[in-house]
């Protein structure tokens, strides 16, 4: 139980690189490094000729669940038949049986009339 509550409570960031529309690199709590192929800003500022940057990152933020239901003093009707019945099923569930019970044991395998290998006409060799 506590590691659905751990899990279900923990965010995390998933980075991505890509790089011509191709996803080149995938990291998680961290920053992708990426292709190698940024481009660089121009040395002069009044420059305004660039080329288009082929790389893209992007970020994938999954947040996890901040409020949590600490108080069981309000329970719903549907809430008490699933905890009623799980309990009951749970508790029968290691149960054993008294005596062995073979749905079998007064099966009369049929009569044989005629051999099936005779009107296949299957033989082993």
């Amino acid at each position: 139980m506590a590691f659905v509550v751990l899990f279900s409570t923990m965010s995390f960031t998933m980075n991505m690189h890509y790089c011509g529309g191709a996803l080149v690199e995938t990291a998680i709590f961290q920053k992708a490094k990426g292709c190698g192929m940024e481009m660089e800003k121009p040395a002069i500022e009044g420059c305004s000729i660039t080329k288009k940057n082929c790389c893209d990152d992007k970020q994938l933020a999954i947040e996890g669940q901040d409020e949590l239901q600490l108080q069981f003093d309000k329970i719903t009707f549907e809430q008490q038949v699933f905890i009623t019945s799980f309990i009951h099923t749970y508790i029968n569930l290691f149960e054993g049986f008294d005596k062995d019970i073979t749905s079998y044991e007064k099966y009369e395998p049929p009569l044989v009339i005629r051999r099936i290998y005779k009107i296949d006409e299957t033989y082993l060799i």
